[in-house]
């Protein structure tokens, strides 16, 4: 199984090193890792393990914790993205099926984004938002939290449930949802809205195959 690991470290030579040795001693096979921000000396990183089923992530937490000037923001499941370029392999099947473009970006972001699901919301004119469709893990006709305002951007429901939405053309969204992890961070809401935009323009420019 893969689980997503992110840790607040201080942004000093060694300190990557020693985060992925501990790893490594507990049993962690890093397949990537990536950073979120650096800032007054600090760093927020995401590392994507491999680790064994059923095993106790609990040693991965104590690990970590036991290295001087590490902090561990959050452990959770996560699957492995289709492709060694995920968000370009993503557009490339928007391209290639235009008539479900939007359901196949909304299947394919929670694997990229370390999401529990994600959907396409519609918005009325009272505000109120339901699923028209949705990824494994989610329910389409449900309603989800409110929208508004419609921009991108995250935010964490009264449930505890953290979302990341994102505007589609027309009256829609891009929701995304997962729960027992860390808040969406801005380089994730961001890398949501360039997918939307990407597929986006895709289908408008008329990029599609032609019969």
């Amino acid at each position: 199984m893969l689980l997503r690991i992110r840790v607040r470290l201080p942004d000093r030579p060694g300190s990557l090193g020693q985060v992925a040795r501990t790893l490594g001693a507990a049993g962690a096979d890093v397949v990537q890792m990536a950073v979120l921000e650096r800032a007054n000396g600090r760093a927020l990183d995401d590392f994507t393990v491999s680790w064994p089923a059923g095993a106790d992530a609990g040693r991965l937490r104590g690990g970590l914790g036991s290295v001087p000037g590490v902090d561990v923001v959050g452990v959770w499941p996560t699957a492995e993205p289709h492709g060694v370029f995920p968000d370009a392999a993503v557009i490339g099947q928007v391209a290639a099926v235009p008539e479900r473009g939007a359901e196949i970006l909304a299947d394919a972001v929670p694997a990229i984004l370390s999401a529990d699901w994600a959907g396409l919301a519609e918005t009325g004119p009272d505000g109120t938002a339901v699923l028209v469709h949705a990824s494994v893990g989610g329910l389409e006709g449900a309603e989800p939290p409110a929208l508004e305002p419609l921009r991108p951007r995250a935010f964490t429901a009264p449930d505890g449930a953290e979302y990341a939405i994102c505007p589609m053309p027309g009256n829609g969204a891009l929701v995304v949802s997962r729960a027992g992890a860390p808040p969406f961070h801005q380089t994730e809401v961001l890398r949501l809205e360039q997918l939307a935009g990407a597929a986006a323009a895709v289908l408008s420019a008329g990029l599609l195959r032609t019969p």
